[in-house]
């Protein structure tokens, strides 16, 4: 069964390839003559991939073309390359003051996803890799994340949310939490000691992109045993300007953004 379906999704992606030089919309028979299968298996195909927007039918000729699907998937590469470059000298820079693990992170809803991170140079160090979720609610990233979304996003998220416990310093109730998100407005950075991992604390700001909007977060993290009060508060400086620096690299302005919270 697991062969027939790699089968299917390497057809499905076979028969996407053909359009890449076709000058003209393409027909069952034609794709059928192309790539040796049965008319039956690209009709299938061709109603599959046209169903989740990969194509789409031209009503008059009943040939098919590339969807915006696609578009949009060419669009996300696009951004991730140029918001690496954006990032990467920023995040060489904080990671050189600092000297703590430092990574940029998007948020999935209720998670963070990173997507970004420099190794700290010390001996104790983090060891999380690029690609790792966390919960949002008890992290500098998602933190930061949280605190700058719409009211209308932020109540959708925090609807039905019963907060997991990682440990017994993780905020747990929603209105401590909303109340923390204030704090994380006002100042323009996020703090996490002790709630997500006992020994581990991070301080993360947020990423805007041109039209303003927080896209990412930016953090640096390691042991407690280092991080501190005192380095907290001053690694919180050197965070925030990387968060801005940035938020430049992608085009942001201060004197374009709307306002600095949520709206």
């Amino acid at each position: 069964m697991s062969d027939q379906l790699l089968s299917s999704v390497g057809n499905a992606l076979r028969l996407l390839k053909a359009f890449r030089h076709a000058d003209r919309d393409l027909g069952v028979s034609e794709l059928s003559r192309e790539l040796g299968l049965g008319k039956s298996t690209v009709h299938r195909l061709l109603r599959t991939l046209t169903a989740e927007g990969f194509l789409r039918q031209d009503p008059a000729s009943g040939k098919y073309r590339l969807g915006l699907v696609l578009a949009e998937l060419g669009a996300a590469v696009t951004l991730n390359t140029e918001f690496h470059a954006a990032a990467i000298g920023p995040l060489e820079e904080l990671w050189k003051l600092t000297g703590e693990t430092v990574q940029v992170a998007h948020l999935d809803h209720r998670e963070v996803v990173y997507v970004e991170r420099i190794e700290s140079s010390h001996t104790l160090r983090l060891f999380n890799e690029v690609g790792r979720r966390n919960w949002a609610h008890c992290t500098g990233t998602g933190k930061a994340l949280l605190a700058f979304l719409h009211d209308d996003e932020l109540d959708e998220i925090l609807d039905g949310w019963e907060l997991p416990a990682l440990t017994p310093h993780t905020i747990t109730d929603p209105e401590a939490l909303r109340a923390d998100l204030a704090r994380v407005r006002d100042r323009g950075y996020a703090e996490n000691v002790n709630e997500s991992n006992i020994g581990v604390a991070s301080v993360g700001a947020p990423i805007r992109d041109a039209a303003g909007r927080v896209i990412a977060a930016v953090s640096a993290a390691g042991p407690t045993l280092r991080l501190n009060r005192t380095s907290l508060e001053s690694h919180a400086g050197a965070v925030m300007a990387a968060a801005e620096a940035i938020s430049r690299n992608l085009g942001w302005r201060p004197l374009r953004a709307r306002v600095r919270g949520r709206r």
